[in-house]
């Protein structure tokens, strides 16, 4: 062998299909609670995300690194969105890959080319802990704003923590609506379509949008409800009303300055509806159940973190290598 020419290895790489099969729902909830309760503690590294927009064909990318303290790993992420895909006859799902890379050697240790499943499944995972955690142990009814993917996985990841008696989905399109709910019956859960005032009446409310307006009114959401949005993560967009959020009582960011420049949060501050310093890291809220008032508003804005795409590739991989 040539001294001079460096030795080369194969990266490896990993599909969904091996995804799917090394990953169970229960890792992924406790994988993504740690994470979430590791970021709020001031235990992880996670850089400003990247975006950029692509008007033309109605998408978006985000690049996302993370890193947990101490964790072998970090990883770097590609995630995209093209929402208007359907037009052309093709799916709007996200794609994307993750780059897991050795936090003590810089290594690429794998990539893993999920085609977004794992953002996906990170992102109904946080859904679900942070709604149930803050939600009213009574409540069981649920109203989905959004017919896509992350809608169905939302509704879905809920159930596997806490019963859900009825579910109301609203979308701009009925056709879709109506198929969601064809998907949720498959999944054993009873779903309708509704308008938006009758799905703003639910006890739980998950909007997952790419909205660039508010989708329901702050006057229709009763009180004792609790609210999560999920789709606004670039600064254009924006799902839940600033007086919404003048009407909470208690409100958790996954991350208050990424929140605060590009959720829901920061349109209500700069809206003078709520103040800079009135949101819970809602991995506290994971941490320690928040003591909520019965009648009292609460709401979540998830915009996304690197750091549990981190936890959730590391343990993904370590299941993958076994």
């Amino acid at each position: 062998m040539d001294a001079d020419k460096p030795m080369t290895t194969t990266l490896p790489v990993f599909d969904t299909g091996a995804i799917e099969t090394a990953a169970t729902s229960r890792m992924v909830l406790d994988t993504v609670r740690d994470a979430l309760i590791a970021h709020a503690e001031g235990r992880t590294s996670v850089p400003p995300p990247l975006h950029m927009d692509f008007p033309r064909a109605n998408g978006d990318c985000h690049v996302k690194a993370g890193w947990i303290t101490d964790a072998p790993d970090f990883t770097v992420k590609i995630a995209t969105g093209f929402y208007g895909r359907p037009g052309l006859g093709m799916p709007s799902h996200h794609h994307g890959l993750v780059c897991v890379i050795s936090a003590d050697t810089g290594q690429i240790r794998a990539v893993l080319n999920d085609r977004g499943l794992l953002t996906a499944w990170r992102t109904a995972a946080a859904g679900a802990l942070v709604t149930h955690a803050m939600a009213r142990p009574e409540a069981h009814t649920l109203g989905l704003f959004g017919t896509g993917e992350q809608a169905l996985l939302q509704a879905v990841w809920l159930a596997k923590l806490r019963p859900i008696s009825r579910i109301l989905v609203h979308g701009r399109n009925l056709h879709n609506a109506s198929a969601l709910c064809e998907e949720l019956h498959k999944n054993g859960l009873p779903a309708r379509p509704a308008s938006a005032q009758q799905t703003a009446g639910a006890d739980m409310i998950i909007t997952t949008t790419p909205a660039t307006a508010p989708v329901l009114n702050a006057d229709d959401v009763p009180e004792g409800t609790h609210v999560t949005g999920i789709g606004t993560d670039m600064p254009h967009k924006n799902e839940l009303p600033p007086a919404l959020f003048h009407r909470a009582q208690l409100i958790a960011t996954d991350d208050h300055t990424q929140c605060l420049h590009h959720g829901d949060f920061g349109h209500a501050v700069r809206a003078g509806a709520t103040a800079q310093d009135s949101d819970t890291a809602a991995g506290l809220l994971l941490r320690t159940p928040p003591d909520r008032p019965e009648a009292a508003i609460t709401i979540a804005d998830l915009t996304g973190v690197g750091a549990l795409d981190a936890a959730l590739a590391s343990a993904v991989l370590h299941q993958l290598l076994r």
